[in-house]
């Protein structure tokens, strides 16, 4: 029997702080509430009002309680009463809901304004969840496309992907409050991932600093193929097989996700029939089929088709990958998450 200790891995986005439920789901508990108090956007600044340092000593003290709109009202500073009611809001939001993965859910569905940070927050912990017990640095590296947005470079030949915030040195303000806690450097040396160094991404996943080749017929775009089949499973109990191509040729286009915005348009070109200019092809960056395990599951219009996954860079060269997109765009007859 192997009894050897799965690796771990982003420690920063605070699985650890988390419960789980009997269906494997995240629960969200008192000590994860007050990784929130602690952002620099909450914490009170040495001339905070009276009221303000009140509340968050209260809320450092029973993260759940509620919070009237009077004790909202009470702090001076109006950038801080804004910062209060944007969290309290998300926290509430979490509280509502069984698990995280269901209040991620919920909040993509119904298009819920929510700060960008709190979500590329949720989707980190979620995927670390989905991920659980993945020994592939591989893999691991390319869902951090999920929640990181990547600077794309075109090197002898070679798509690479690097961590834009990383790359740009202006991450003054790490993402997470455990990053600061935990004394992980805000900045690293950026190496290619290689068969030679991927074993020693365990060491460093917080930091962000290594780049993935997602050249088409590498490994790169593979597996992200496999963490998209990962994140789908997770939150939608659909099991399928994602595939790269190299390219698309006489295939029955009858679905297709774009994974970001400018995988969304080139999508809408193809449907209305349109031929893709050179800048547009210039931006593709990953093609995937995905083939549903259970034709059950799939909507009746696109039974026993594939679906399409299309993945872009921008303009400048950035791409921002949107999971929410595998949420609400792929064709399942049932979309309750597992959890």
């Amino acid at each position: 029997m192997d009894t050897t200790t799965p690796k771990d891995f982003w420690i920063s986005c605070g699985h650890h702080l988390l419960d789980r439920d009997a269906g494997g789901g995240l629960v969200a508990t008192d000590e994860f509430l007050k990784v929130y108090l602690a952002r620099p956007e909450l914490a009170p600044p040495p001339d905070a009002c009276a009221a303000e340092r009140a509340l968050h000593g209260v809320l450092l003290a029973e993260p759940r309680r509620s919070v009237s709109a009077g004790e909202i009202a009470s702090i001076a500073d109006a950038d801080a009463r804004e910062n209060w009611q944007v969290m309290l809001g998300f926290r509430d939001h979490l509280l509502r809901h069984r698990t995280l993965e269901a209040a991620y859910v919920d909040i993509v569905r119904r298009g819920m304004k929510v700060p960008h940070l709190f979500i590329n927050q949720l989707v980190h912990v979620i995927l670390r969840n989905a991920l659980d017990g993945c020994d592939d640095p591989y893999v691991l590296r390319a869902a951090e496309l999920f929640f990181r947005p990547q600077r794309m470079t075109l090197h002898e030949g070679s798509l690479i992907a690097a961590d834009e915030e990383t790359i740009s040195g202006r991450s003054e303000t790490p993402a997470s409050p455990l990053v600061s806690m935990l004394g992980i450097p805000a900045e690293a040396e950026i190496d290619v991932m290689n068969d030679d160094n991927a074993a020693f991404y365990f060491e460093h996943s917080d930091q962000f600093h290594v780049a993935l080749d997602l050249t088409g017929g590498r490994r790169g775009l593979q597996a992200l193929g496999t963490a998209i089949a990962r994140w789908t499973r997770h939150l939608l109990a659909v099991e399928a097989d994602v595939e790269p191509l190299i390219e698309m040729r006489e295939e029955k286009f009858t679905w297709y996700v774009g994974l970001d915005a400018d995988g969304t348009r080139i999508g809408d070109a193809l449907w209305n029939g349109e031929e893709l200019d050179e800048a547009a092809q210039a931006r593709l960056i990953g093609l995937y089929r995905l083939t549903f395990r259970d034709p059950a599951v799939v909507m009746d219009k696109v039974k026993g088709e594939p679906v399409y996954l299309i993945m872009a860079m921008d303009k400048d060269k950035i791409l921002r990958l949107k999971p929410q997109n595998l949420v609400t765009g792929l064709p399942v007859r049932h979309l309750e998450p597992v959890t």
